[in-house]
C-alpha cells in the first residue's frame, strides 16, 4: 500500500505540477491618446499618436511562475529614451512624446520555461511643423530693349508626419495649375513631393499680391491645416547687410566688445542674427538685433564671429568679422650643444644655442629681447640673436654663443612681451655653467612592471636627472592607442604619470622620453613602464529564477564570460551559507553544479562565485517549486496514503 500510495503520489506532483506551470505568453495593449491603430501586412500593429501626447503601452503577460518583463527598442535599449522606471514595468509611459521616439517597441516576457515571449509594436508620432515661404527671383537676358523676362519662385515647405499636401491662394483665390497661364504649380522631382514651387512667369501687375501656403495632413490626428502669408511686391528682395565693425578686431581679455550688424536691403526687413564658429555664441553674450555684446571677453571666445540676415527671399546674406583676444602661452627653451662633436656636453671653446619660445597672439606683435645676469644684451660677433618669422611658426628667438668662454657662464634670460601691451610678460631663465649636462632617464625597480586593481589611482614615474631636467612625455609604446586623457602625449614636469581611477583599457605599455623642451636638443632619451590592470570575474547570469518539483533533476551552469588575470580561477558553489562544492576553472571558462533529486531542503538561493586576485563575480539562482498553500492535494494525498 505505501508502495502503491507513493507511485500514486509521484505521478500527481508531476500531473499538478506540469498544470500549475506555463512558459511565458505576452501581447500588448494601447490606452491614453491613440489616433488609431491598424493591422499592416504581415499582421504588423501600427499605433499612431500625435506629437506631445502621452504614450502608454500595456504588457499583459501569463505564465507561472511570474513572467519577467522587459522593455526594448529598435536599435537598442529604450533605457535611453524613457525612464529607467518604465523599462522593467508592465505598462511603458512616456509623457509628450517626441517624433523622434517613434519606432517599433519590443515588450520581452520570460520565467525560465521554454522560449521567452516577445511582442512588438510600431509606434507612428504624427505632427506639422509650420510651413516656410522662401522666394527665389531670377531676371533673364535682355530678347529687347524694352523686354526683361522676370520670373519667381515661391516655395513651400513644412516638415510633417503623414507626409503633406501644400495648396497656395493669391489672395482668396485658390490656384490651381492650367487656370492661370501665368503660374506653374509643380512638385519638383529631387523633393519626391515634400515641397510644392508656385512658378510666377513673366510678372504682370496682378502677380503682385498676397500669397498664402496651406499645408494640410487632412487632419490627421486631429492636427488642424497650416498656413503662411507672404507679401510679394516690386519691392521684394533678397537681405543686404554691412558690418559696422573693423575686420580683425584685437583685443585685450577682459574687454567688452560689440559687433554691430545693419541691413542695407532687403524686403521684406531682413532678420538679423549671429552665429559663432563654434556654432554657439558665448553664454554671458548679449544679442540685441543686429547688435552683440560680449562682456568681458576671453581668449576662448576668440574667433569668427558671422551676422546672418535673412528675409526667406534669395540666400540669406552673411558677413564675418573675426575677433583675436592677446595671449601670451607655453614659454620654453632648448639647449643646442655644438653639433659638430659626439658628446651632448657644454665645454669652453664650443658654440652653444639657446632657443626660446612663446605662442603669442596675435603673433605679429611678438617681441623678444636677452638679458644676461638681469642685463640687457644686444647681439654681437660672439653673441648672435636671430629671431623667426612668428607667422611661420611658433614665435622663437635664438641666441648664438660662439667660442664658449668661463666669462659667460651665467643665468640668461628670454623676455616675451605683445608690443601693444595689455598682456603680461613671459619671461625665461636659462642658466648655463659646468654644471650644466644632459639628461638621463630611468625607471625605478619597482615601479616597472605595474600590477593594480581595476579603480584604484595609480602612480607611473620615470627619474630623469641632469642640469637643466626637461619636460617628461609619457604615451603609450603603440603611438596609436591614446592616453587615458584621451589624448596622443602627456606632458610631466616632474616625471610622474598619474592616473585616477584606472580601468582595464588601460591595461599595456606606456613610454617616457626626454623632450627638447626646457632641456637639451638632443637625442630623446626613453624607457618603458609596463602596466598590468587587474579586474575580477565578469560571470552570467547574473541572477535567474527557477521552478522546479520534488524529486526532479536540473543543472545550474555559471560562465566566465572574462577576467584578468585569467588564470588560477577559483569557483565556490553555496545554497544560502552553505558550501556546496569549490574547486578551479583549468581549462574550462564555466562551472556545473548537478541536483539530481531535489528535495525540500533544495529550495532557495543558490550561488556561484568565481574569484582570482581583483575579486569576485557572482551567479545567482533563485531555485523555487509549487508547493505552498495552494497545492494542498499533494499533502491530503500524502498523509492519506500514510
Amino acid at each position: 500500500c505505501l508502495h502503491l500510495c507513493f507511485s500514486l503520489n509521484l505521478t500527481f506532483i508531476d500531473l499538478i505540477f506540469s498544470s500549475l506551470t506555463a512558459p511565458p505568453t505576452v501581447r500588448i495593449i494601447h490606452s491614453g491618446h491613440a489616433c488609431n491603430v491598424e493591422e499592416e501586412r504581415y499582421t504588423e500593429r501600427v499605433y499612431t499618436i500625435r506629437e506631445g501626447e502621452t504614450l502608454e503601452l500595456a504588457c499583459l503577460v501569463s505564465g507561472h511562475p511570474r513572467p519577467q518583463i522587459r522593455w526594448t527598442k529598435t536599435a537598442g535599449s529604450a533605457s535611453d529614451r524613457f525612464q529607467d522606471s518604465s523599462v522593467f514595468n508592465e505598462t511603458l509611459r512616456i509623457t509628450r512624446i517626441q517624433r523622434l521616439q517613434g519606432g517599433r517597441y519590443y515588450c520581452k516576457a520570460e520565467n525560465g520555461l521554454g522560449s521567452p515571449a516577445i511582442k512588438s509594436i510600431r509606434v507612428d508620432v504624427y505632427y506639422l511643423d509650420d510651413p516656410i515661404i522662401t522666394v527665389h527671383q531670377s531676371i533673364g537676358e535682355a530678347k529687347e530693349q524694352f523686354y526683361y523676362e522676370r520670373t519667381v519662385f515661391l516655395r513651400c515647405m513644412a516638415n510633417s508626419n503623414p507626409p503633406v499636401r501644400y495648396s497656395w491662394r493669391r489672395g482668396q483665390e485658390f490656384l490651381s495649375q492650367g487656370l492661370d497661364k501665368g503660374v506653374e504649380i509643380y512638385e519638383p522631382f529631387f523633393t519626391q513631393g515634400e515641397t510644392k514651387i508656385l512658378k510666377l512667369k513673366n510678372l504682370r501687375p496682378q502677380d503682385y499680391a498676397n500669397y498664402s501656403c496651406i499645408a494640410s495632413v487632412r487632419n490627421v490626428c486631429g492636427i488642424a491645416n497650416k498656413n503662411v502669408l507672404f507679401k510679394l511686391s516690386n519691392k521684394t528682395a533678397s537681405p543686404t547687410i554691412k558690418l559696422l565693425v573693423e575686420d580683425p578686431i584685437v583685443v585685450n581679455p577682459g574687454q567688452t566688445v560689440t559687433l554691430v550688424c545693419v541691413t542695407s536691403g532687403g524686403d521684406p526687413t531682413p532678420t538679423l542674427t549671429w552665429v559663432h564658429s563654434t556654432d554657439e555664441l558665448p553664454k554671458k553674450s548679449v544679442l540685441n538685433g543686429g547688435t552683440l555684446t560680449l562682456p568681458a571677453i576671453s581668449i576662448e571666445e576668440a574667433g569668427v564671429y558671422s551676422c546672418v540676415a535673412s528675409n526667406n527671399v534669395g540666400n540669406p546674406a552673411k558677413k564675418s568679422t573675426t575677433i583675436v583676444v592677446r595671449g601670451l602661452k607655453k614659454g620654453r627653451f632648448w639647449i643646442t650643444p655644438d653639433p659638430y662633436h659626439n658628446d651632448d656636453n657644454i665645454q669652453i671653446g664650443r658654440e652653444v644655442k639657446i632657443s626660446c619660445q612663446v605662442e603669442a597672439t596675435p603673433p605679429e606683435e611678438l617681441l623678444f629681447s636677452w638679458l644676461k645676469n638681469g642685463r640687457p644684451l644686444r647681439s654681437s660677433e660672439r653673441m648672435v640673436i636671430t629671431h623667426t618669422d612668428p607667422e611661420v611658426q611658433p614665435g622663437t628667438t635664438n641666441l648664438d654663443i660662439i667660442d664658449l668662454k668661463f666669462t659667460d657662464f651665467g643665468t640668461y634670460t628670454c623676455v616675451a612681451v605683445l608690443k601693444n601691451g595689455g598682456i603680461p610678460e613671459i619671461s625665461i631663465d636659462v642658466n648655463i655653467s659646468s654644471t650644466t649636462v644632459p639628461p638621463e632617464l630611468t625607471v625605478p625597480r619597482d615601479k616597472s612592471p605595474l600590477v593594480v586593481q581595476e579603480g584604484d589611482t595609480v602612480e607611473l614615474q620615470c627619474l630623469v636627472s641632469g642640469k637643466p631636467k626637461p619636460i617628461i612625455l609619457w604615451s603609450r609604446a603603440d603611438k596609436e592607442v591614446p592616453m587615458p586623457d584621451g589624448g596622443l602625449q602627456t606632458e610631466s614636469y616632474d616625471g610622474a604619470l598619474r592616473i585616477v581611477n584606472v580601468s582595464r583599457e588601460m591595461t599595456g605599455t606606456y613610454r617616457c622620453a626626454t623632450s627638447q623642451y626646457n632641456g637639451f636638443n638632443v637625442k630623446p632619451r626613453e624607457a618603458l613602464v609596463e602596466l598590468t590592470v587587474q579586474y575580477p570575474p565578469a560571470v552570467e547570469p547574473l541572477f535567474t529564477e527557477i521552478r522546479q518539483g520534488l524529486g526532479r533533476a536540473f543543472t545550474l551552469n555559471c560562465r566566465m564570460l572574462r577576467a584578468h588575470p585569467s588564470k588560477v580561477l577559483k569557483y565556490e558553489w553555496k545554497l544560502g551559507t552553505r558550501l556546496l562544492t569549490m574547486g578551479q576553472l583549468d581549462q574550462r571558462d564555466e562551472t556545473d553544479y548537478h541536483v539530481r533529486a531535489l528535495n525540500r531542503e533544495g529550495y532557495g538561493e543558490y550561488t556561484c562565485e568565481v574569484t582570482n586576485e581583483a575579486g569576485a563575480g557572482a551567479c545567482r539562482f533563485l531555485v523555487t517549486g509549487v508547493y505552498d498553500r495552494r497545492c494542498w492535494p499533494f499533502q491530503f494525498l500524502y498523509l492519506f496514503c500514510v
